[in-house]
């Protein structure tokens, strides 16, 4: 399933040195502050490390986020601010708008923007570890479960961080509601399509894979829908990815419905939803070339070159030819004019977020270390402003070449 799904950018951010002169007053207070400048350099560098793996990535995000929290909350455990929140200012840019950053002085706005890298992050390695040649039970589990993860991140942004943001998010931004829902959306549906694969490939009831391939082309569709009100320059390419994949999985529920028919003796009905099914492939078939041609930010999927994808055109076109065949000699069933309505609704596999917290408080932090930072000390010019020539570089991603498909899938 290599280049199976389609990945934005991740979002870059300007350099934070943490350099509070004057104002952290003690060893220990420096120290926090070195911490922070260390951690954060680390996890930027483990964002486009092929070698990092889910623990990595945890103990580098737990280091950061624990560190930055002091930042945020009050050590008291009250509602209050910390009076270190607005120090410092941040600069990131978009997932979708290019290199045009937004700037806040503000912790929140860093934390929510780094947590954004994270979950990208798990759906990059997600579809890493997708695309190799050989994947085995294990690691399909370990796509399935990045997946939600990064669904839990995105859920928990939206949820409790980004409401506390000072600055209203820009429309059209990544943390806006429409934008997020759109990310969480795509995690589920994804997530899904490992099920699936795995559902077909134990060749579980047809009815249960044709019930989570129309619940999948669902969630493509609602994804769309959360981008549909945005301005099509940054978001048509992506729009165009959740199109094909709406029809793909169509495809298979009519599919698979059919074969549901014909076990149950409605030859006419089973060959009118294969019928529709083979309609909604030629629409994918379509679809992924108009996706392979469109231009905008990420990376672009290639399925019609995949297996996956081409097994359903065979077993498209062979269960229909099936279906044709038993009607002529068996069943002399009328084939109705109108595809039949799916109302189905699948009872197993169905993919909800993993629950996401951020870690607690670093240990470093005490009233003592806090009551160092001493914010009367801070220059007239207030150097932790950005200037002007700050630049912020676009993160240098591996380029992922495809690898032979062998044709496994995901199981």
């Amino acid at each position: 399933m290599t280049h199976w799904f389609h990945r934005n950018p991740l979002k870059a951010t300007a350099p934070v040195t943490f350099n509070f002169y004057g104002v952290a007053s003690s060893p220990a207070a420096t120290k926090i502050c070195n911490d922070l400048r260390s951690s954060r350099v680390r996890l930027l560098e483990l964002f486009t490390d092929l070698s990092c793996n889910p623990e990595m990535m945890k103990n580098a995000t737990d280091l950061y986020f624990s560190l930055l929290q002091g930042f945020i909350v009050s050590l008291d455990g009250s509602s209050q601010d910390c009076k270190l929140r607005y120090i410092q200012n941040f600069k990131w840019t978009d997932t979708l708008q290019g290199q045009v950053p937004s700037a806040q002085q503000d912790a929140v706005f860093e934390l929510v923007s780094m947590g954004f890298n994270m979950a990208l992050w798990y759906t990059k390695y997600a579809s890493r570890l997708a695309g190799k040649e050989d994947i085995t039970e294990d690691e399909a589990k370990d796509v399935h479960r990045s997946l939600k993860i990064a669904a839990g991140i995105f859920k928990h942004l939206k949820d409790s961080h980004i409401p506390k943001l000072i600055t209203p998010v820009e429309k059209g931004r990544d943390l806006e509601a429409r934008l997020i829902d759109a990310y969480i959306i795509q995690c589920q549906a994804e997530a899904q399509e490992v099920t699936i694969a795995r559902a077909i490939e134990l060749k579980h009831n047809p009815g249960l894979i044709a019930a989570l391939a129309y619940e999948t082309a669902n969630f493509y569709q609602k994804a769309d829908q959360m981008l549909s009100s945005l301005d099509p320059a940054y978001t048509i390419k992506w729009r165009k990815y959740f199109h094909l994949k709406t029809c793909f999985y169509m495809a298979y529920s009519y599919c698979y419905h059919g074969q549901t028919l014909l076990a149950s003796d409605k030859c006419g009905e089973a060959i009118r939803s294969l019928q529709e099914s083979e309609k909604f492939f030629g629409k994918a078939e379509a679809l992924c070339k108009e996706y392979g041609e469109t231009k905008g930010p990420g990376t672009t999927a290639k399925p019609s070159g995949h297996l996956f994808f081409r097994k359903l055109g065979s077993l498209v076109k062979n269960t229909l030819e099936k279906c044709q065949r038993e009607n002529g000699f068996i069943y002399f069933q009328k084939v109705p004019p109108e595809a039949p309505q799916l109302e189905l609704k699948a009872n197993y596999g169905l993919v909800e977020p993993v629950l996401f917290e951020f870690p607690a408080l670093h240990a470093h932090w005490t009233p003592e270390t806090l009551a160092a930072f001493d914010l009367t000390k801070r220059p007239k010019d207030d150097s932790a402003k950005p200037k002007p020539e700050e630049e912020v570089k676009p993160m240098k991603e591996p380029d992922i070449k495809p690898q032979k498909d062998s044709g496994c899938q995901i199981s």
